[in-house]
């Protein structure tokens, strides 16, 4: 979700030897998601135990960081704190809209409409407090440090760019608006998505970067936000009636501040979820705070505790995930304190 700024910019195609030894701040809620999302089978029912219980997120989580360790990349997850007033109703809306598309799902699977019924139980995913607590359980055990943001994580890892860390990994463009200095796409993505025609696209990882974006665009941080604002956000998801994003490049140039922009004859009898001045201030200054993390020694048998004891996973499989994690620990370069 959040806005999509897609339709303006080119992102830079990079490969994962363009982030050998760097660490990146990924938003772990956007990449859980994900997981569900894309790792099910055939007819869209997501990876379970024998209890019913979904596993797609630890398949996600397990295999796809020890993808990123092996290519020399040092992810730091960040994970979502209290959510913001500012979401509360749109966090209801997409519960319910995730409650039909499981309906619908149901449904077309019920009718053998194989197909169909994926393409809803994609959009069905759910992620549970007990799916975030195994998963922080699990990074754990591998050794993968973790951050609890006070508010967004999408605004906590913008807020590590620089210092810390190289880059958010994230699919939202909305850490763009919370300021991050760089952003990464695709990070944990299959490397191939159908496409609308029948065959296969190509995905490719990409590096976007704030002052390039905002230099091709022609406008400042707080011009990039109020795109936002128009286009639609987390916080206002709906945005304005017909602006996409050229039009709301347009709107933004001809004008100094948002309150000139909320008198525009295309916006000012808009109503909208959210006080526009309150999301430009959420944007701008979000919560966020200082971070203090350190890599660890995987444990291995409380990873296989929680994989193959808990959730019925291959051994087999685990224990060769294991030793891919294993030397890619063992090949790090020296020097790197903090991988240790």
């Amino acid at each position: 979700m959040g806005v999509d700024l897609g339709e303006l910019i080119e992102p830079e195609e990079i490969g994962f030897e363009d982030l050998h030894n760097k660490e990146l701040a990924i938003d772990a809620m956007n990449t859980l998601y994900q997981f569900l999302s894309i790792i099910r089978q055939r007819d869209g029912t997501p990876l379970k135990d024998s209890d019913g219980n979904v596993t797609s997120h630890l398949s996600g989580l397990f295999y796809r960081t020890i993808n990123l360790m092996e290519n020399e990349i040092r992810p730091v997850y960040v994970f979502d704190g209290e959510m913001p007033d500012l979401k509360s109703k749109e966090s209801s809306k997409r519960r319910k809209k995730r409650e039909e598309a499981r309906d619908e799902w149901e449904k077309l699977k019920d009718e053998g409409k194989i197909s169909e019924a994926y393409s809803k139980a994609t959009q069905s995913s759910k992620l549970t407090g007990d799916m975030i607590e195994e998963s922080k359980r699990l990074l754990d055990a591998m050794g993968v440090p973790y951050v609890e943001a006070p508010s967004e994580g999408e605004a906590q890892a913008a807020s590590m760019v620089g210092d810390e860390v190289y880059a958010v990994g994230s699919q939202d463009w909305d850490c763009m608006l919370f300021g991050a200095d760089r952003m990464v796409r695709n990070l944990t993505s299959r490397k191939t998505r159908k496409s609308s025609g029948g065959g296969t696209k190509k995905i490719s990882v990409e590096r976007i970067e704030l002052e390039n974006v905002l230099d091709e665009l022609e406008v400042s941080h707080r011009q990039l936000v109020w795109m936002g604002i128009l286009m639609g956000t987390d916080f206002n998801p709906d945005g304005v009636h017909g602006i996409g994003p050229k039009t709301a490049l347009k709107i933004v140039r001809e004008h100094d501040s948002l309150e000139d922009i909320l008198e525009e004859d295309k916006v000012k009898d808009t109503e909208f979820e959210n006080d526009p001045e309150l999301i430009e201030e959420f944007f701008l200054n979000p919560p966020v705070e200082e971070t203090s993390y350190e890599f660890g020694e995987p444990d291995k048998d409380e990873i296989r505790k929680v994989l193959v004891e808990d959730h019925g996973f291959s051994e087999k499989r685990v224990n060769s995930g294991l030793k891919k994690l294993e030397t890619a620990l063992e090949s790090r370069q020296p020097g790197l304190d903090s991988f240790v």
